[in-house]
């Protein structure tokens, strides 16, 4: 097996500090701001997100 070379190892050392510097609530607000960009594409690929109607929108939609 080939061993990796110090400067290698120290520089995925450097990546992963860097990765788990973040906070978690960091981590999720970028999440859900993605969630928003990605739901205003309509033909992307895959299986679509559901959309929650709201009791309004079912009402107008019961009386005619």
């Amino acid at each position: 097996m080939k061993r990796k070379s110090p400067t290698e190892f120290d520089e995925f050392t450097k990546l992963v500090d860097r990765v788990l510097a973040v906070p978690h609530a960091e981590i999720v607000r970028r999440e859900k701001e993605y969630q928003k960009q990605v739901a205003q594409k309509p033909k992307r690929p895959g299986p679509k997100r559901k959309v929650k109607t709201s009791a309004v929108a079912r009402e107008s939609n019961d009386k005619d």
